[in-house]
């Protein structure tokens, strides 16, 4: 991770398609494409890998959780229940949709717990919105059972963990609807683009539709097209899909480049005294775009954060203090602080966010490193590495 390490030939050669043969607009103009669909193409080998009924290609992994919410008929006043620690998207396009996020409290899989589930669920809670940290799973067993029990949906945010599976289901095609990012730093990437995968047709045809302003994509004349409902514009250009249809057949490539690179570090750390690894519910899924560990306390995660920069380990992510990925630093998202009127605003008995407490989540993530797991590291490098981490440690 991230995919752009083995950008190639491959990609190249996709974006000259659309450029030499090709036209840039995903939809119709049949004449001026040469019978070149890269959306459509990518969509139909991520249905096939991720082993799903339907996948839709659109312009960012934040469109698609806004998507898959709207698509999953989750909106004004219903209650999602979010992890603390993710990406700030994942929060936002909740509030954008007119929902109302809940946090629950996470584990030591870095991702919502079962229990912190249970103990969110209210009248109003309509979904769950589960996200795969660092590129491993949740407990998907207990958390799909309780789903299941309380009638809710079930989205999997898998914008970090494209290429990891659990039990042999790969990640995002678990619940009722996954969500894919393919942005610049990702596994793989588009340059700029997301997914949406579900086996669920009324959500996928919801999904196309919502991300292109309610077109229903019936026939071959744009212009003749009807609009069943409204929707906002998320398409994904032909040139931003070309580059992600070769990264995404260089896939399982990446993956096993990082399960052999982390397995290399973490073997290497594991005999020291001070750590303890990440729980990982389905070790051979891991997609192992990261290295997660805990010290004993924060005060050592923080010394040792420091350490590892010192000596040169670099790639590490001391998420705590972290401005985009945890909640205790999102005075933005606390504060509702938006450009207009939001209309979580308007509901009477909304959450107030400055005063959420997630102790179990602080006591973890106080603790908690992460390291990146490259795709470019030579043999020599990975050898120099461990030895710094070794030093940091000493």
């Amino acid at each position: 991770m991230p995919g752009f390490e083995l950008f190639g030939p491959e990609e190249q050669k996709e974006v000259k398609d659309v450029m030499e043969q090709g036209f840039t607009f995903r939809y119709n103009f049949d004449a001026m494409r040469n019978g070149h669909w890269k959306a459509r193409d990518m969509e139909q080998m991520l249905q096939e890998k991720m082993g799903v009924k339907h996948a839709h290609l659109l312009s960012s992994g934040t469109a698609a959780l806004q998507t898959a919410l709207a698509a999953s008929g989750i909106g004004a006043g219903d209650e999602v229940i979010v992890p603390p620690f993710t990406f700030v998207a994942s929060v936002e396009a909740v509030i954008m949709a007119g929902a109302v996020p809940v946090f629950a409290e996470i584990d030591e899989t870095l991702c919502l717990s079962p229990e912190g589930i249970k103990a969110a669920i209210t009248p109003r809670t309509r979904a769950v919105n589960l996200v795969h940290m660092c590129g491993s799973m949740a407990k998907m067993d207990e958390i799909k059972a309780i789903c299941k029990e309380h009638d809710l949906v079930l989205m999997e945010d898998a914008c970090q963990a494209i290429g990891g599976s659990y039990k042999g289901q790969m990640l995002g095609s678990i619940g009722d609807v996954g969500c894919f990012s393919f942005d610049s730093v990702k596994t793989i990437t588009c340059g700029e683009g997301g997914a949406v995968i579900t086996n669920n047709e009324a959500i996928y045809n919801h999904s196309h539709m919502f991300t292109d302003h309610g077109h229903d994509h019936v026939g071959s004349d744009r212009g003749a097209e009807s609009h069943p409902i409204m929707g906002l514009n998320f398409r994904i250009s032909e040139m931003n899909a070309a580059v992600g249809v070769a990264q995404l057949r260089k896939l399982d490539k990446i993956v096993e480049i990082q399960r052999r690179n982390k397995k290399l570090i973490k073997s290497a750390m594991a005999d020291i005294a001070d750590i303890s690894f990440r729980e990982i519910p389905d070790e051979s899924g891991d997609s192992a775009g990261f290295l997660s560990f805990m010290l004993p306390t924060e005060a050592r995660a923080v010394e040792i954060n420091q350490k590892l920069a010192e000596n040169g380990v670099d790639g590490c992510f001391y998420w705590y203090v972290n401005n985009w990925h945890y909640l205790k630093n999102w005075s933005h998202i606390q504060n509702l602080k938006s450009p207009a009127k939001l209309a979580i605003e308007l509901l009477p008995e909304r959450p107030d966010y400055t005063q959420v407490s997630t102790p179990k989540s602080d006591a973890i993530m106080s603790r908690t490193i992460s390291m990146l797991i490259k795709l470019s590291w030579s043999e020599e490098e990975i050898a120099q590495r461990i030895e710094n981490i070794k030093k940091a440690f000493a």
